[in-house]
């Protein structure tokens, strides 16, 4: 049985990967800040919950307790991460320095680190998969969110990374681009309705497909929209 170590699995779009891939047969390591914020959907057999806080580290630690409990790694899912406002115009420029700083270490160092951490394990999956969670925004800009921008941009050139280092030993790496999902991080978006946005439930449809390709069959990149967009 293949197992999954999913980041952000409570909610969202990490709730919905974490339910498609038991769909698909894997076991699940569910890496939450949170242990009581898991719902009893994602309780049950091969399934194990690991706290981890992307802001405070320990990503070795975690990669170590998931083979202990499983004997090994297949698929990285790096979802969890956040959305906040940093512009080149700022009304408070130390509060906004500080939310870059947060975007850089959540949505960027973090994965990076529990990358280099499963790597190894994912080598000797001779078939390991690595997902990562970014957005339409490391594709392209729109807006004055240049932090959250950024931090996705720089979160492309991880993946791409990933993808040209374990290539050789059958690592897969894809970057999932979607636009506007509806999930409690677009709860304050009033541009889009939600219904009129993507459901969570379908990129995890996309990922279960991704992650079960064979691996003469790789997706570096996956962009997922709800509206019409002439750059893209």
């Amino acid at each position: 049985m293949s197992i999954a170590l999913i980041t952000g699995a409570s909610r969202g779009i990490g709730r919905a990967i974490a339910l498609e891939l038991r769909r698909h047969g894997f076991s699940i390591a569910l890496a939450v800040r949170d242990p009581s914020r898991i719902p009893d959907e994602l309780v049950g057999e091969n399934t194990a919950v690991f706290v981890y806080d992307a802001e405070k580290g320990g990503e070795k630690a975690l990669v170590d307790a998931v083979v202990a409990r499983f004997g090994g790694l297949d698929a990285l899912v790096l979802n969890a991460g956040i959305l906040g406002h940093v512009g080149l115009e700022a009304e408070d420029e130390a509060a906004e320095n500080a939310m870059l700083d947060a975007l850089l270490d959540i949505n960027v160092k973090a994965p990076f680190r529990l990358a280099r951490a499963a790597f190894p394990i994912l080598k000797q999956s001779g078939r390991g998969r690595v997902v990562t969670v970014a957005s339409l925004s490391g594709k392209r800009v729109m807006g004055l969110n240049v932090g959250y921008q950024m931090s996705k941009h720089a979160v492309m050139a991880l993946n791409h990374a990933i993808r040209r280092a374990g290539w050789e030993h059958g690592i897969r790496a894809v970057a999932l681009c979607p636009g506007y999902v509806s999930t409690e991080m677009t709860s304050d978006v009033s541009s889009v309705a939600p219904d009129e946005m993507i459901q969570a439930e379908d990129l995890a449809r996309l990922v279960g497909t991704i992650v079960t390709l064979p691996n003469t069959a790789a997706v570096a990149e996956l962009l997922v929209n709800c509206r019409y967009e002439h750059a893209l």
